[in-house]
Order: structure tokens, then sequence, then C-alpha cells
């Protein structure tokens, strides 16, 4: 152990299989260290890089109202400021330095409010490109009478902005995320609104015992189906769903109820379009991206950046600051890292990871290592803008792979995410239901599952993505209940088989996976409640119909439906948890029965008594279950009462005395009626 790298010694001590790769994780921290110490030479240090976003763009002078527009287009020779406000003409010309940076200064009210710009490059051989500019804040469709397609940019400089109100609260050691979309986040068939998600869902969100917001499809992307994933404006904030005053005042208001909000970043990739986006920008392939098949995403008709670019790095890191200072998010989940991880992108092949450390950290693995420095120096970003707020931001990766150190901090040699997805568990879910009988059900496989993940590592726990939520794949709630969701789903209709299982298997999944399956948990907006539809964006295939591009709250709403009982379960289940706290204490978990032939599992937990039991057909009477610690204890979650579409098969009055006598490796026992396909949670009411 003398010779690991002091830079990296954190890592290795928390998990000695590193020690082997120690110099190539040195390797790999050094590069973005450099980058901080070029950024402290040339820029004032890294914080002061990024805030490169009040120098580009439109900036207004406070003390005069004057205009500064600035932009980097390092292959024209010339450029010209056109719009509404000169009637597109050739009149203000740009001055170019020898950064290939373009400057112009207009007088206070030259351009109006909301009118519309673009900046035009004059490249070498004389042609003019009409470009949005790059680092625009505000770009919007033509009305649907123009002939014109790609969005228009527009100075955006309100009269009145907005002031927020309220502070940001502190993040929750223990996450519960709702990811949300905010064009779907309305039950009629159309675009909802800023305005209406603060109005409607955010109190939801509250009610339900969420603190977290995840945002997803806020950067502007001109294609409304790519579910936000393809940027065209990575300063603008999507248009479709209101103006930037809407998206800080919904902001604003999570925060007035205590809930952190996260941005569902895109910096992974870029849109292709070369009208409204940045594609060919300055009339080259390579300004911000790659050149030729390395610049392409294989899968994703998308571009790649080149994370290796002094200007790109500017770009992107300062896009970070941006939400974080102009919009007040709080922290970020990361698009795409296995794509940026890795010079195969996760494609083919090279996307079959097996757990060996050899595939992410020996020096001839496929890593991109441009793309890793920039990840290490977005996390140094956060935590420095975090501190200089006196508060922590969050940062989540979208990483399959697995790869080791990821949700290392940075000061230990890792790449410094504090949570990554556990991106296996939606996978085995699906799997099970599809491919095996409820009495198959492997305890022991889920369980390994469940637990199976870096303990030196967060991960956010969760039991389907948006993903599953789409065309073309099913949630949970339908692979368990479709065929008779659309018929059965009454109170006032019998009870069938299956809605009876869909409707408890529901729950004991969420709750498996909510306490055993990571430090944090994330829900899709409505598959809280099983909601009865996918997920269908307006195309060309379905008639540009908007029939399923909603989130049907008004479902829950109605008392004569059964989706209020999985609603009420998964509330139910977000309070416990923050009574408990079982998802950020670590090391207290002790898994103590796992029987297959009864399908029992028992396991403690933050002070309470986990007791799932997963048989389809058979309920124990007077079960012994192994306890720690003695006393009596009261039931604080029963999946089977009524009020969550159980039978009420048992008395939540019911108190438990623990016998003086060693059971399942625990000092005591209890003994207690669990019912089929039933949860029971304990905890300790007197010792």
């Amino acid at each position: 152990m003398s010779n690991i790298p002091p830079s990296v010694k954190g890592a290795v001590d928390a998990d000695p299989w590193l020690t082997p790769f120690a110099n190539e994780l040195a390797k790999r921290r050094a590069l973005a260290d450099d980058w901080l110490t070029k950024f402290d030479q040339n820029e004032g240090g890294l914080t002061k890089f990024a805030d490169s976003y009040k120098k580009y763009g439109f900036q207004i002078d406070p003390k005069d109202g004057s205009i500064n527009y600035k932009e980097w287009a390092p292959n024209a020779v010339e450029a010209y400021l056109v719009g509404d406000f000169n009637n597109w003409d050739f009149t203000h010309k740009l001055t170019k330095d020898s950064f290939g940076n373009f400057d112009i200064h207009l007088s206070k009210g030259s351009i109006p409010h909301d009118s519309r710009v673009k900046i035009v490059l004059i490249l070498p051989s004389g042609e003019k490109l009409y470009r949005l500019p790059a680092w625009i804040t505000r770009a919007t469709q033509p009305p649907k009478e123009s002939k014109e397609v790609a969005f228009e940019a527009r100075f955006w400089n309100p009269s009145t902005p907005y002031v927020f109100q309220n502070k940001r609260p502190i993040p929750s050691q223990s996450l519960r995320i709702y990811e949300a979309h905010i064009g779907i986040s309305t039950p009629d068939p159309k675009i909802g609104s800023y305005k209406e998600f603060t109005q409607n869902v955010l109190p939801r969100i509250s009610k339900l015992g969420y603190n977290t917001v995840q945002l997803m499809a806020i950067m502007e992307h001109a294609y409304y189906a790519s579910f936000g994933y393809q940027v065209t404006n990575f300063f603008a904030i999507s248009s479709r769903f209101g103006t930037p005053e809407d998206l800080k005042e919904l902001i604003d208001t999570a925060h007035g109820l205590g809930i952190t909000v996260l941005l569902d970043v895109v910096h992974s990739h870029a849109s292709k379009n070369v009208d409204d986006g940045l594609n060919n920008f300055d009339g080259t392939d390579y300004q911000y991206f790659h050149s030729g098949g390395k610049g392409s995403h294989p899968l994703w008709d998308s571009r790649l950046f080149n994370y290796g670019k002094y200007e790109v790095l500017r770009f992107l890191l300062s896009n970070l600051k941006f939400y974080l200072d102009v919009y007040q998010f709080d922290g970020f989940r990361f698009d795409g890292v296995t794509s940026m991880l890795y010079l195969h992108h996760g494609v083919g092949a090279g996307g079959a990871f097996s757990g060996d450390y050899n595939e992410y950290l020996h020096e001839n693995s496929a890593v991109d290592y441009e793309a890793i420095t920039y990840l290490m120096l977005a996390n140094d970003l956060i935590n420095l803008v975090a501190k200089e707020n006196s508060t922590n931001f969050v940062s989540i990766a979208e990483d399959v792979s697995g790869m080791p150190t990821l949700g290392t901090p940075r000061i230990d040699g890792g790449v410094g995410f504090d949570y990554r997805l556990a991106m296996a568990l939606p996978d085995m879910w699906i799997k099970i239901i599809k491919e095996q009988k409820d009495e198959d059900w492997d305890l022991n496989k889920i369980v390994h599952t469940l637990t199976n993940r870096r303990y030196t590592e967060k991960a956010i726990g969760y039991c389907e993505s948006h993903d599953q939520a789409l065309v073309g794949d099913k949630t949970l709630a339908f692979w368990l209940m479709d065929a008779e969701m659309y018929t059965n789903m009454s109170v006032m209709s019998p009870l069938t088989p299956v809605i009876d299982r869909g409707l408890a298997l529901h729950k004991i999944i969420r709750l498996l996976t909510h306490s055993l399956g990571g430090e944090g948990y994330l829900n899709f907006e409505g598959n809280e409640f099983g909601h009865p539809e996918w997920l269908d964006f307006p195309n060309v295939n379905n008639g540009d119909s908007y029939h399923y591009a909603r989130r049907q709250f008004n479902l829950v709403d109605d008392d004569l439906l059964r989706y209020k009982f999985l609603y009420k379960f998964d509330s139910a289940m977000q309070h416990l948890e923050a009574k408990y706290g079982w998802l950020h204490k670590k090391g207290d978990t002790f898994i103590s029965l796992k029987n297959e032939q009864d399908k029992v599992l028992v396991y403690e937990k933050a002070g309470l008594l986990f007791i799932f039991n997963l048989n389809p057909t058979q309920s124990f009477t007077d079960y012994r279950v192994g306890i720690e610690t003695g006393g009596v204890y009261k039931i604080v979650l029963n999946s089977d009462i009524g009020e969550f579409g159980g039978h009420d098969r048992v008395d939540n009055d019911t108190r438990f005395f623990t016998t003086d006598f060693p059971w399942n490796n625990r000092k005591n026992f209890l003994q207690v009626y669990i019912p089929s396909r039933t949860v029971l949670v304990l905890a300790l009411e007197s010792s």
C-alpha cells in the first residue's frame, strides 16, 4: 500500500480491490487537476471560468442598461447582428478578436424585449450563415401559420424579472425523487405549462412525501417527441411550457415547499440541427464537436462534444453554473454518462460489462479520458458553487456500466458524483414479471440484485424508468394488470384475481426497492399510482395526437377507482421513510430470513422490522421472526389494509411482544400473522 499515490489513497482505502489500478486512477485525477491549475492561471479559478455565461451571449449592463453581445465563431471572418430591431439589415457589424470571439456593444433599448435576433457569420468563402446565438436564453417555435420550421432566438429582457422569495432547502440525506416532465403533467391532451405544474403538481408531490423533483426536457429541444434528449439551445429553457420567469416561479415555489429541484442535464450529446442548434455553427463540424465519425453517436443520430477543447469546457461548465445561479436548480441528473465514459459509448460488444475492474480501469480500456475529465470538473464546479451558497447540491450519474469510483469524491480520487442510478433494478423486475410464475420468484436473487452495489458509492434505486412508460414498453402496472386495467379498476366491479395480484405486487415491489435498492429512491410521475396508459408523444405515426402525452392525475382523485389505493400506499411509504430515514442509514441492514419455500423475507433496517410474504396463496399464522431488540412492537405500515386496496386481514392495532430466545441469528423473536402477498413493517413501541 506504500506505493499508492496520495491523490487516490482515499479511493483505494475504501476499496482495496482498486490497488492494482491506483496509478491509472491517479493519471485520471491528474488530467482534471491540470485543468484546474490552467483555469487558476488563465481565468482566476474554475468558478470564474464558469461565470462566462455573464460575458457571452447578450448581457445587460446594470448601470446604464446598455447591451453587449459576444459570440465565439473562430472560422468566420465577419459577423453581423440582425433581427427585428434593425429590419434584418447588415447594419450592426461585430468586432473579432484573436481568439475567434465576435463582440458588439449597443445602447440601452436598442433591442426590444422578446424581439427576434440572429447572428450572421461570413465564412472565408463568402458564404453567409444565419445562426441562433449559441448562448441565447430564449428560443421559440415560429407561429403555425409561418412557413418557417426552425426555432427563433429571442432577446429576453423583461422589465420586471422574477425575484426569488424562498431560501433553497438543503437537500435531504434521503433523496425521495419525483421525476417529472412538464409537458405531460396534465390530464388534458395538450402541452402542460410551468404555471400549471406549479399550481397543480407541486402540491401533489409535496403531499405524497417526495422531497425532490427532477425535471426532464427543460433545455430547449426542437423535437418534442425526443423526451428532451436532442438539445438545440443549451441556455434556453423549453418555451413550449412558458417563459423563463414561469420556470423561476416553479422552482421558487418548490423551495417554499421544502422541495429540492434537480435538472436532467444533457451534456452527453447535442441535436444535429443546424438552423437552430450548435451543429456546424461556424461552418465547421469541429467547433464544439469532434470531427467526422468520432463526433457522431452511432445510435442517437446526434453530435458528440469535444471535451478536450478549452472553449467547449467553457460552454458546458458555464451552462451548469447558469442553471445553478440563474434558475436556482439544486443539482443535476447527468444523462447518458455511459455514452460519455467510453469511446464505444456503451454500444454493441463494448457495452457488455461483466464487472471486471479491467474493463473500466485498465490502461488499455476504452475509456474517454477527456469526457471523464469533464465530469470530474463538473462535479468540482457543483461543489464549489454549493459552498459559495452555503448549501449542498446533488449530482447523479445515469451510468449502466457500473464504473468503479464514479461515485467516489474527487478528493479521494474519484469522478465525484454523489449518486449513480441503480439501473439493473428495473430490468430485474420486468424480467421477473415477464418470465416467472409467482411461486418461482427467487428471493435470494432478488435480494442480491437489490443490494449488489458498491457500498462505498451511493445509488438511487427505482422500480421502472421513464423509458418503460413509453409506447413499445410497459410499466410494472401494465405488465401486472394491463389485461384488465380498462375494465376492472372500478371499486363498483368485483375485485378480480388479476387486479388483486397487481395491486399487491405493485406495493411489495416498491417497498422492497425503496428499502433495499439504494441510498435514494426515484419514481417517474404517474407510476406511483399505476398509470393505466403508456406515454406516446405526438408524432406522424399517431396523427400528432396528445392523447397519450399526458398523466391522468384525475384518476387518483376519483373515489370509485382503485388507483387511489396505490397512490395512498406510495404516500405512506414516502412519509414512513421521512420519519425513520432508512435510505441514508447505511450499515444497519440485517437480513435474517430468506425462506424460499414459504416465500417470506425478513430484515431489519433503521430500527424497523420488514416482513414480506410474497407467497401467492399461503398466509402464515404465528410466524416466528427474529428481532435483535426486545420489546413491544407495533405496525407502522401494512400493505393489506383496505385503504391500500388490501383485505384487512391483520388488525392494525395488534401489538407484538418479543420472547427472549435467539432466532435466525437475532437475540429475540416475535410471532406474526402474515397474509399472502403482504408486507408488514413493525417499529418498537416500548422496550
